[in-house]
């Protein structure tokens, strides 16, 4: 059983639905999920919030329904953020060492990356993530972790993730009164990355490419680190959008059509099939051709596609991607879209799922791919938690070697005080001795004039 202090909550706020979720890191550090709740998400659009108040009613249904399953209540949480807002840049800064210091410690490393935050970015925006790249200590490059090597001075180059301010406020104000307490906004590609890939795909360098409603994430690695991230603003909304002005029909049928039907290439079977949809206010129904609608959805896929193209290539990525392409969320359950994608990129394509360990009830639903950023967030809270107990316990070392110091300093400081006294008494004893002889010699000085 996990114990209690290993407990995480999430909350995944998508343009079509929101997500929350409890889970745990346990003692042999695989992850269980607990409770999860989703609801229709209202209020939000490309991954923005647009209507506080119904966004505030979707979170507190989503998080009633993750609460009640898991017999717990969430107060901590943390938060993903996505949006066309999102961009990202490379930087790089670096710390010198004092007088004194030899070696790279963990607050080196920390003050460098405080640095970085301090970067200052475009009138309205704030920097939500700083990745470390690659570090160098004095002149030796490619450190992966400098904590512990000796030298003078810490370099670092960085992955910063930039967005606006006003979108990550109204986020947090949403959760905060639902009552609860933002623990930190995490990047949704990032999230969604750490749940669906592996740690080959990430040494030999992948695309990972999170289908959502309002938006399509796209993080890339190489060499286990990241290496670009970028949002685009297109999802399976637009897919929906596109077979409701296609077909002539409401939004709702247009959404079923989707999921129950649509695929992004036809086949043979398909020739001759067709579905029939209720007409406008119940009129004659309508038959829809499922070669009609498979050629709708593809002409969006493959916009899609074409801008997570550019960016591969945009950035000079196409022959670094020995792990191919992973597509997830909810956009990765439309049939033929790894074939598509592999067709279209000539990479190696398939569908991420999250891989961790669930309670038997909730095993249908967690390992889908729509939940993948939600799980993800689960994976990154515990990773922040881990990261801050490490940051304690140095502090905690560093309060003990100096109150060591101070100890070591006082009995000094004691031993000088005894010494001084010492010498204090001698040269009092002296000053009396010399006192006393100054008058013999006076006398003798004087009877020799």
């Amino acid at each position: 059983m996990a114990q209690k202090n290993k407990i995480i909550s999430a909350i995944d706020i998508g343009t079509t639905k929101i997500v929350a979720i409890i889970g745990s890191k346990t003692d042999s550090g695989k992850f269980e999920i607990l409770g999860v709740g989703k609801h229709y998400s209202e209020g939000v659009r490309r991954g923005e919030v647009l209507n506080i108040s119904k966004t505030v009613e979707s979170i507190r249904e989503a998080v009633r329904q993750a609460e009640e399953k898991a017999g717990m209540k969430m107060q901590d949480v943390y938060v993903g953020i996505a949006g066309g807002h999102i961009h990202s840049q490379r930087t790089s800064g670096y710390v010198q060492l004092g007088a004194d210091e030899d070696e790279i410690t963990a607050a080196h490393t920390k003050d460098l990356m405080d640095q970085i935050y301090n970067t200052s970015v475009e009138m309205g925006e704030e920097i939500i993530h700083v990745l470390p790249q690659s570090y160098t200590v004095d002149h030796m490059q490619g450190v992966d972790n400098p904590v512990g090597v000796a030298g003078k001075r810490l370099e670092g180059n960085f992955h910063v993730v930039i967005g606006k301010v006003s979108a990550a406020n109204n986020i947090k104000k949403c959760v905060t009164r639902v009552g609860l307490n933002v623990k930190k906004l995490i990047l949704e590609p990032l999230a969604s990355s750490r749940a669906v890939l592996t740690a080959d795909e990430l040494e030999a360098g992948v695309a990972m490419l999170d289908i959502g409603g309002g938006t399509t994430d796209l993080a890339i690695y190489r060499d286990n680190k990241i290496v670009h991230t970028s949002v685009i603003p297109l999802g399976g909304f637009s897919v929906t959008n596109d077979i409701k002005e296609g077909c002539k029909i409401v939004c709702r049928y247009a959404e079923r059509l989707k999921k129950e039907y649509g695929r992004v290439l036809p086949t043979k079977s398909d020739a001759n099939k067709v579905v029939k949809i209720p007409g406008i206010n119940r009129n004659d129904n309508l038959e829809i051709s499922f070669v009609h609608l498979a050629g709708i959805i593809q002409a969006r896929m493959e916009e899609i596609i074409e801008h997570v193209l550019y960016q591969i290539e945009a950035n000079g990525l196409s022959s670094y991607l020995g792990g191919g392409i992973v597509i997830t969320g909810g956009g990765a359950l439309l049939k033929n879209l790894p074939q598509l994608m592999s067709h279209k990129s000539g990479l190696v394509t398939r569908i991420g799922k999250p891989r961790v360990a669930v309670t038997s009830e909730e095993v249908g639903s967690v390992s889908c791919p729509s939940l993948a950023t939600a799980i993800g967030l689960i994976m990154e809270g515990a990773a922040d938690q881990e990261e801050h107990d490490i940051l304690n316990v140095n502090q905690g070392l560093f309060e003990i070697e100096n109150e060591e110091e101070q100890e070591e300093q006082t009995e000094e400081n004691s031993y000088v005080d005894n010494e001084s006294r010492k010498s204090a008494t001698i040269k009092g004893f002296g000053a009396k001795i010399n006192e006393a002889f100054g008058r013999l010699f006076d006398v003798n000085d004087t009877s020799m004039d």
